[in-house]
């Protein structure tokens, strides 16, 4: 039996030669799984996942990683995804489940989530960074994916620009925290306001800086969210119709993680 040629998929060749690589190798719907806010002490952890279509209608001017966007460019970037998409899904892990099954095991299986209710099946799926097994299709983790594959990038901003209107929204509820500017990543404002005025029930209680000024440092953290504002539910948001937008619940919980899992702020724009 013959071997057929090893395809070699250069990063200069640009955002879309792993996709068409993949596609003239007979994986016509290759779908793309991305998230945002794993680095963020406060708020939700969304995943999204999106299949582009084939030749120029999946070309989208200006796509790139969310990151590497100024936010007027994310929203114009996001419409034309939603536009363009075969299929897109977003899903939306809020707080309490970061806390209560752990970040990474929240990250993956948000992830599976969103492809697995993308409506257009996917017959290979690209995943920035981190392996996402149980798909029932052959998958690759890329590094960087979302700077080198343009179902990640799409992916990518879908992910983000929902996690940051879903941040402006809690900005009106918890305005002493000033969420609509940093969007629950880690910075100087946001650490001042958490010594003065404490956490609230959407900040993350399994991270490190979270645990100190909430009294918990040191001991392993609980998924149950402070009193404060509405009922002890999860929060749940809905995002653009056409789309699949979800909260990853359900699930058998896992014990809580150690804290500190992760408290790194995502690069770039923000």
């Amino acid at each position: 039996m013959l071997t057929p040629p090893r395809t070699v998929v250069r990063r200069e060749a640009g955002l879309y030669a792993l996709e068409r690589a993949l596609q003239r190798r007979g994986f016509r719907h290759v779908a793309g799984a991305d998230e945002a806010g794993r680095g963020a002490c406060a708020g939700p952890l969304v995943a999204a996942a999106a299949v582009l279509p084939e030749g120029r209608r999946g070309e989208i001017e200006g796509l790139a990683d969310s990151k590497l966007l100024t936010p007027a460019s994310r929203e114009r970037v996001y419409a034309e995804v939603v536009d363009r998409a075969l299929a897109y899904a977003v899903v939306v892990i809020p707080a309490d489940e970061v806390d209560a099954r752990g970040l990474h095991v929240c990250n993956l299986a948000a992830m599976r989530r969103a492809l697995a209710s993308l409506t257009t099946r996917p017959e290979y799926v690209l995943t920035d960074g981190f392996g996402v097994d149980g798909l029932g299709v052959p998958g690759l983790a890329v590094w960087k994916g979302d700077r080198v594959a343009a179902c990640v990038a799409a992916a990518s901003v879908l992910a983000k620009v929902t996690r940051d209107r879903l941040m402006v929204e809690l900005d009106g509820v918890y305005p002493a925290y000033g969420f609509a500017e940093h969007k629950g990543y880690i910075t100087p404002e946001h650490s001042a306001a958490l010594r003065e005025h404490g956490p609230c029930r959407e900040h993350r209680f399994s991270y490190v800086n979270v645990a100190a000024v909430s009294g918990r440092d040191g001991r392993p953290p609980r998924a149950r969210r402070p009193g404060g504002h509405g009922s002890d539910e999860p929060m749940e948001r809905s995002w653009a119709s056409g789309g699949t937008v979800g909260v990853a619940l359900g699930e058998q919980p896992r014990p809580p993680t150690p804290v500190g899992e992760d408290v790194a702020m995502e690069g770039g724009v923000r």
